[in-house]
């Protein structure tokens, strides 16, 4: 199994196989769709691949791989060839079996972090997700450091304020 030592200093390709599961949980966090977010992973990788060469003066795989996939969205959202799907009136997908207590959370969850802004979706699904470092997630989207605290504060913030509106909304 490849190693995930983010600051090897030299390319390993196979390195690239290690990230797979968080590009895919962060692709799916970007389209919002199973297909779509495959497809984005294919292309991060295939053009990491094609790459290899430009990695070692980069030194992180993750957010060289990170950035990657980031701009590819941003440029498929510029282009406006980014299909996307309308998840109103459709169920949430839950990766694990929950009881329905935690069922109904996950979901509220889902809906608060929709709800936000994408830049600051983004922000604090890098950092709570995949444990990345203010200096990464800036390096990733290629934002200021600053900003990223400053998004990352006003989405916690809205978070919050989104999921005690939904713990005391009154039941339907």
């Amino acid at each position: 199994m490849a190693t995930l030592d983010c600051r090897s200093s030299r390319p390993d390709p196979g390195q690239m196989l290690g990230w797979l599961p968080r590009l895919r949980r962060y692709a799916r966090v970007l389209r919002r769709n199973r297909e779509d977010a495959d497809d984005l992973v294919q292309d991060t990788l295939e053009r990491a691949w094609s790459r290899m060469g430009y990695w070692q003066g980069v030194g992180d795989m993750r957010t060289w791989l990170f950035s990657i996939m980031h701009n590819l969205h941003v440029d498929a959202l510029r282009r406006g060839r980014l299909d996307t799907v309308d998840l109103d009136g459709q169920a949430p997908e839950v990766p694990v079996a929950a009881a329905q207590a935690e069922w109904l959370a996950l979901r509220d969850l889902q809906r608060a972090l929709l709800a936000l802004p994408a830049e600051q979706r983004e922000v604090l699904l890098l950092v709570a997700l995949d444990g990345m470092a203010y200096a990464e997630i800036a390096q990733t989207l290629g934002i200021p450091a600053g900003t990223v605290m400053s998004r990352l504060s006003r989405g916690r913030e809205r978070l919050r304020q989104l999921m005690s509106h939904e713990v005391r909304r009154p039941k339907s």
